[in-house]
Protein backbone atom coordinates (compact mmCIF):
# COMPACT_ATOMS: atom_id res chain seq x y z
CA UNK A 1 0.00 0.00 0.00
CA UNK A 2 1.47 3.59 -0.99
CA UNK A 3 2.10 6.06 1.94
CA UNK A 4 -0.67 8.23 1.01
CA UNK A 5 -3.36 5.48 1.34
CA UNK A 6 -2.07 4.78 4.45
CA UNK A 7 -4.51 5.76 7.51
CA UNK A 8 -2.10 8.66 9.28
CA UNK A 9 -0.95 7.37 12.46
CA UNK A 10 -0.23 10.19 15.92
CA UNK A 11 2.31 8.92 17.90
CA UNK A 12 2.78 11.03 20.35
CA UNK A 13 5.93 11.14 23.22
CA UNK A 14 5.86 12.65 26.55
CA UNK A 15 9.38 13.33 27.89
CA UNK A 16 11.06 14.67 30.40
CA UNK A 17 15.18 14.24 30.64
CA UNK A 18 15.19 11.04 28.49
CA UNK A 19 17.96 11.18 26.95
CA UNK A 20 19.91 7.58 27.92
CA UNK A 21 17.42 6.08 25.85
CA UNK A 22 15.97 8.90 23.99
CA UNK A 23 17.85 8.15 20.38
CA UNK A 24 16.82 4.37 20.47
CA UNK A 25 13.38 5.25 21.11
CA UNK A 26 13.27 7.72 18.55
CA UNK A 27 14.65 5.72 15.79
CA UNK A 28 12.61 3.17 16.43
CA UNK A 29 9.69 5.00 15.17
CA UNK A 30 11.57 6.37 12.10
CA UNK A 31 12.50 2.65 11.41
CA UNK A 32 8.85 1.52 11.21
CA UNK A 33 7.78 -0.11 7.87
CA UNK A 34 4.47 1.70 8.24
CA UNK A 35 5.34 5.52 7.05
CA UNK A 36 2.19 7.52 7.26
CA UNK A 37 2.69 9.29 10.69
CA UNK A 38 3.35 11.81 12.47
CA UNK A 39 5.24 12.02 15.47
CA UNK A 40 4.98 15.02 18.30
CA UNK A 41 7.07 15.07 20.78
CA UNK A 42 6.25 16.92 23.83
CA UNK A 43 8.80 18.08 26.33
CA UNK A 44 8.42 18.70 30.08
CA UNK A 45 11.22 21.41 30.74
CA UNK A 46 13.72 18.84 30.22
CA UNK A 47 17.27 19.33 31.55
CA UNK A 48 19.51 16.97 30.22
CA UNK A 49 19.63 17.00 26.64
CA UNK A 50 16.77 15.45 25.42
CA UNK A 51 14.95 18.71 23.76
CA UNK A 52 17.94 19.15 21.89
CA UNK A 53 18.24 15.22 20.88
CA UNK A 54 14.45 15.24 19.87
CA UNK A 55 14.93 19.15 18.22
CA UNK A 56 17.91 17.49 15.66
CA UNK A 57 15.39 14.48 14.62
CA UNK A 58 12.92 16.84 13.88
CA UNK A 59 15.69 18.57 11.48
CA UNK A 60 16.04 15.75 9.73
CA UNK A 61 12.12 14.48 9.32
CA UNK A 62 9.53 16.73 8.61
CA UNK A 63 6.81 14.20 10.48
CA UNK A 64 8.29 14.88 13.55
CA UNK A 65 7.33 17.97 15.62
CA UNK A 66 9.11 19.05 18.96
CA UNK A 67 6.87 20.93 21.50
CA UNK A 68 7.78 22.49 24.65
CA UNK A 69 5.66 23.30 27.89
CA UNK A 70 6.02 26.69 29.49
CA UNK A 71 6.58 24.87 32.91
CA UNK A 72 6.56 21.84 34.36
CA UNK A 73 4.02 19.00 34.77
CA UNK A 74 2.91 16.24 35.92
CA UNK A 75 3.61 12.81 34.04
CA UNK A 76 0.02 12.51 33.66
CA UNK A 77 -0.72 16.28 32.46
CA UNK A 78 1.91 15.81 30.29
CA UNK A 79 -0.06 12.58 28.79
CA UNK A 80 -2.47 14.76 28.39
CA UNK A 81 -1.39 17.30 26.96
CA UNK A 82 0.96 15.60 24.51
CA UNK A 83 -2.50 14.07 23.13
CA UNK A 84 -4.04 17.20 22.65
CA UNK A 85 -1.27 17.90 19.96
CA UNK A 86 -1.92 15.18 18.03
CA UNK A 87 -3.24 15.86 14.27
CA UNK A 88 -7.25 16.87 13.97
CA UNK A 89 -6.89 14.28 10.62
CA UNK A 90 -5.17 11.27 12.16
CA UNK A 91 -7.18 7.73 12.24
CA UNK A 92 -5.38 6.42 14.74
CA UNK A 93 -3.24 7.65 18.25
CA UNK A 94 -0.13 5.63 19.64
CA UNK A 95 1.62 6.96 22.92
CA UNK A 96 5.42 5.82 23.03
CA UNK A 97 7.04 5.81 26.68
CA UNK A 98 10.04 8.12 25.96
CA UNK A 99 12.48 4.85 27.18
CA UNK A 100 10.47 2.20 25.57
CA UNK A 101 11.24 1.41 21.67
CA UNK A 102 9.19 0.19 18.62
CA UNK A 103 9.65 -3.24 16.91
CA UNK A 104 9.80 -2.59 13.18
CA UNK A 105 6.35 -3.62 12.46
CA UNK A 106 4.74 -2.83 15.35
CA UNK A 107 2.58 0.31 13.47
CA UNK A 108 1.86 -2.14 10.17
CA UNK A 109 0.73 -4.86 11.89
CA UNK A 110 -1.36 -2.99 14.77
CA UNK A 111 -3.05 -0.82 11.93
CA UNK A 112 -3.42 -3.92 10.04
CA UNK A 113 -5.91 -5.12 12.71
CA UNK A 114 -7.68 -1.79 13.36
CA UNK A 115 -8.34 -1.28 9.76
CA UNK A 116 -9.53 -5.12 9.36
CA UNK A 117 -12.13 -4.45 12.46
CA UNK A 118 -13.45 -0.96 12.43
CA UNK A 119 -15.25 -1.71 15.63
CA UNK A 120 -12.22 -1.97 17.57
CA UNK A 121 -11.19 0.99 19.72
CA UNK A 122 -8.15 0.06 21.44
CA UNK A 123 -5.54 -3.00 19.22
CA UNK A 124 -2.32 -4.36 21.46
CA UNK A 125 -0.06 -6.92 21.48
CA UNK A 126 2.92 -8.78 23.24
CA UNK A 127 5.51 -6.76 24.41
CA UNK A 128 8.83 -7.29 25.42
CA UNK A 129 9.13 -6.45 28.98
CA UNK A 130 12.88 -6.44 29.51
CA UNK A 131 13.65 -9.84 29.00
CA UNK A 132 9.91 -11.25 29.58
CA UNK A 133 7.50 -11.66 27.04
CA UNK A 134 4.46 -9.78 28.65
CA UNK A 135 0.49 -9.60 28.19
CA UNK A 136 0.05 -13.21 27.51
CA UNK A 137 -3.33 -14.97 28.06
CA UNK A 138 -5.23 -15.08 24.67
CA UNK A 139 -5.60 -18.11 22.50
CA UNK A 140 -4.22 -17.48 19.24
CA UNK A 141 -5.28 -16.54 16.69
CA UNK A 142 -7.85 -14.42 18.74
CA UNK A 143 -7.21 -11.27 17.04
CA UNK A 144 -11.11 -9.65 17.77
CA UNK A 145 -12.31 -9.81 20.85
CA UNK A 146 -15.57 -7.41 21.60
CA UNK A 147 -15.16 -5.01 24.53
CA UNK A 148 -17.46 -6.06 26.55
CA UNK A 149 -15.86 -9.73 26.65
CA UNK A 150 -12.35 -8.66 27.48
CA UNK A 151 -13.56 -6.58 30.24
CA UNK A 152 -15.66 -9.36 31.68
CA UNK A 153 -12.14 -11.30 31.51
CA UNK A 154 -10.37 -8.88 32.71
CA UNK A 155 -12.75 -8.43 35.61
CA UNK A 156 -13.44 -12.07 36.80
CA UNK A 157 -10.04 -13.54 35.70
CA UNK A 158 -7.22 -10.88 36.27
CA UNK A 159 -6.50 -11.49 32.43
CA UNK A 160 -3.90 -8.33 31.74
CA UNK A 161 -3.46 -7.71 27.97
CA UNK A 162 -3.73 -4.12 28.25
CA UNK A 163 -0.33 -2.77 29.28
CA UNK A 164 1.28 -0.03 29.52
CA UNK A 165 0.68 2.69 26.74
CA UNK A 166 3.68 1.88 24.95
CA UNK A 167 1.69 -2.02 23.93
CA UNK A 168 -1.54 -0.60 22.04
CA UNK A 169 -2.28 1.84 19.45
CA UNK A 170 -5.78 3.89 19.98
CA UNK A 171 -8.95 5.11 17.26
CA UNK A 172 -7.91 8.63 17.45
CA UNK A 173 -11.19 10.18 17.99
CA UNK A 174 -11.75 8.44 20.59
CA UNK A 175 -8.56 10.18 22.13
CA UNK A 176 -9.88 13.25 20.50
CA UNK A 177 -13.23 12.60 22.20
CA UNK A 178 -11.82 13.04 25.75
CA UNK A 179 -11.21 16.50 27.07
CA UNK A 180 -8.69 14.97 29.81
CA UNK A 181 -7.63 11.56 28.59
CA UNK A 182 -6.39 9.98 31.47
CA UNK A 183 -7.48 10.79 35.36
CA UNK A 184 -4.43 12.28 37.29
CA UNK A 185 -6.35 11.02 40.37
CA UNK A 186 -5.98 7.51 39.69
CA UNK A 187 -2.91 5.16 40.09
CA UNK A 188 -4.21 3.11 37.42
CA UNK A 189 -5.04 5.68 34.84
CA UNK A 190 -4.20 3.65 31.95
CA UNK A 191 -6.66 0.89 32.95
CA UNK A 192 -9.04 3.10 33.57
CA UNK A 193 -8.79 4.48 29.84
CA UNK A 194 -8.97 0.74 28.49
CA UNK A 195 -12.34 -0.31 30.48
CA UNK A 196 -13.95 3.22 29.60
CA UNK A 197 -12.88 3.24 25.76
CA UNK A 198 -13.91 -0.74 25.72
CA UNK A 199 -17.73 0.16 26.86
CA UNK A 200 -18.14 1.36 23.71
CA UNK A 201 -15.44 -0.21 21.16
CA UNK A 202 -14.11 -3.59 20.89
CA UNK A 203 -10.65 -5.25 21.23
CA UNK A 204 -7.94 -5.70 18.66
CA UNK A 205 -4.78 -8.23 19.49
CA UNK A 206 -1.68 -8.92 17.58
CA UNK A 207 -0.08 -12.21 18.64
CA UNK A 208 3.94 -11.06 17.85
CA UNK A 209 6.00 -9.03 20.01
CA UNK A 210 5.65 -5.36 18.99
CA UNK A 211 7.31 -3.58 21.24
CA UNK A 212 9.76 -3.17 24.52
CA UNK A 213 8.77 -1.69 27.71
CA UNK A 214 11.00 -1.05 30.56
CA UNK A 215 9.72 -2.10 33.87
CA UNK A 216 9.44 1.11 35.32
CA UNK A 217 7.02 2.39 32.90
CA UNK A 218 4.08 -0.82 33.51
CA UNK A 219 2.29 1.43 35.52
CA UNK A 220 2.55 5.83 35.79
CA UNK A 221 3.19 5.43 39.54
CA UNK A 222 5.98 3.36 39.96
CA UNK A 223 7.78 5.21 43.64
CA UNK A 224 4.70 3.40 44.88
CA UNK A 225 6.24 0.08 43.78
CA UNK A 226 6.17 -2.32 46.78
CA UNK A 227 2.90 -0.70 48.28
CA UNK A 228 0.33 -3.72 46.96
CA UNK A 229 -0.97 -1.87 43.39
CA UNK A 230 -1.99 -5.19 41.83
CA UNK A 231 -4.19 -5.62 45.12
CA UNK A 232 -5.52 -2.21 44.82
CA UNK A 233 -6.17 -2.15 41.51
CA UNK A 234 -8.27 -5.77 41.62
CA UNK A 235 -10.67 -3.59 43.75
CA UNK A 236 -10.71 -0.18 42.01
CA UNK A 237 -11.57 -1.94 38.42
CA UNK A 238 -13.97 -4.29 39.82
CA UNK A 239 -15.82 -1.67 41.74
CA UNK A 240 -15.84 0.82 39.27
CA UNK A 241 -16.17 -0.79 36.41
CA UNK A 242 -18.08 -4.04 37.88
CA UNK A 243 -21.41 -2.90 37.37
CA UNK A 244 -20.77 -2.40 33.47
CA UNK A 245 -20.11 -5.85 32.71
CA UNK A 246 -20.49 -8.33 35.21
CA UNK A 247 -23.62 -9.83 36.36
CA UNK A 248 -25.31 -9.12 39.88
CA UNK A 249 -24.18 -12.73 41.13
CA UNK A 250 -20.78 -12.04 39.25
CA UNK A 251 -20.49 -8.66 40.65
CA UNK A 252 -21.12 -9.73 44.30
CA UNK A 253 -18.40 -12.52 44.43
CA UNK A 254 -15.60 -10.56 42.87
CA UNK A 255 -16.49 -7.91 45.33
CA UNK A 256 -15.78 -9.90 48.20
CA UNK A 257 -12.95 -11.46 46.66
CA UNK A 258 -11.19 -8.37 45.79
CA UNK A 259 -12.39 -6.84 48.96
CA UNK A 260 -10.80 -9.50 51.40
CA UNK A 261 -7.51 -9.33 48.86
CA UNK A 262 -7.54 -5.77 49.84
CA UNK A 263 -7.91 -6.04 53.72
CA UNK A 264 -4.97 -8.62 53.61
CA UNK A 265 -2.79 -6.17 51.80
CA UNK A 266 -3.71 -3.38 54.58
CA UNK A 267 -3.54 -5.72 57.41
CA UNK A 268 -0.16 -6.78 56.12
CA UNK A 269 0.76 -2.87 56.39
CA UNK A 270 -0.43 -2.28 59.45
CA UNK A 271 1.70 -5.46 61.10
CA UNK A 272 4.38 -4.24 59.07
CA UNK A 273 4.29 -0.67 60.13
CA UNK A 274 4.08 0.51 56.39
CA UNK A 275 4.74 4.21 55.93
CA UNK A 276 1.44 7.48 55.59
CA UNK A 277 2.51 7.56 52.08
CA UNK A 278 0.98 3.37 51.77
CA UNK A 279 -1.79 4.45 53.60
CA UNK A 280 -2.32 7.91 51.11
CA UNK A 281 -2.13 5.54 48.43
CA UNK A 282 -4.71 3.11 49.45
CA UNK A 283 -7.31 5.78 50.75
CA UNK A 284 -6.91 7.50 47.41
CA UNK A 285 -7.27 4.75 44.98
CA UNK A 286 -10.39 3.64 47.12
CA UNK A 287 -11.89 6.49 47.75
CA UNK A 288 -11.90 7.27 43.80
CA UNK A 289 -13.86 3.58 43.79
CA UNK A 290 -16.32 5.10 46.52
CA UNK A 291 -14.32 3.42 48.76
CA UNK A 292 -13.33 4.12 52.87
CA UNK A 293 -11.51 2.21 54.66
CA UNK A 294 -13.14 0.33 57.43
CA UNK A 295 -11.63 0.35 60.67
CA UNK A 296 -13.72 -2.63 61.68
CA UNK A 297 -13.04 -4.78 58.96
CA UNK A 298 -9.15 -3.57 58.94
CA UNK A 299 -9.33 -4.43 62.70
CA UNK A 300 -10.44 -8.40 61.97
CA UNK A 301 -8.32 -9.04 59.24
CA UNK A 302 -5.43 -7.55 61.38
CA UNK A 303 -6.52 -10.25 64.09
CA UNK A 304 -6.85 -12.82 61.50
CA UNK A 305 -2.99 -11.99 60.49
CA UNK A 306 -1.72 -11.89 63.76
CA UNK A 307 -3.61 -15.19 64.59
CA UNK A 308 -1.94 -16.94 61.44
CA UNK A 309 1.64 -15.99 62.41
CA UNK A 310 1.03 -17.24 65.39
CA UNK A 311 -0.16 -20.45 64.43
CA UNK A 312 1.82 -20.71 60.92
CA UNK A 313 4.98 -18.77 61.67
CA UNK A 314 7.25 -20.77 59.05
CA UNK A 315 4.50 -19.61 56.26
CA UNK A 316 3.78 -16.03 57.34
CA UNK A 317 7.29 -15.00 57.84
CA UNK A 318 7.96 -16.48 53.74
CA UNK A 319 5.61 -14.19 52.81
CA UNK A 320 6.73 -11.62 54.25
CA UNK A 321 10.38 -12.12 53.01
CA UNK A 322 8.58 -12.15 49.82
CA UNK A 323 6.76 -9.06 49.84
CA UNK A 324 10.21 -7.53 51.18
CA UNK A 325 11.70 -8.49 47.91
CA UNK A 326 9.31 -6.98 45.88
CA UNK A 327 9.41 -3.79 47.05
Amino acid sequence: MAMDQQPLVSIATPFFNAAPYFQQCIESVLGQSYGNFEYVLLDNCSTDGSAEIAEEYARRDKRLRVLRNEKRLSGTQNHNAVLRQISPGSRYCKLLQADDWLFPSCLAELVRVAEAHPSIGVVSAYTLLERDVYLQGLPYPSEFIPGKDICRRALLEGLNVFGSPTASLMRADLVRGREQFYDDRSPIDDLDVCFELLESSDFGFVHQVLSFTRRENVSTITSMKGFGLSVLSHMMTVYRYGPMFLGKEELAARSAAVERDEYRELADGWVRRRPTAFWDFHRSGLRLAGIEISRLKLARHVASYLLDLLLNPKATVERLVQCRKQG
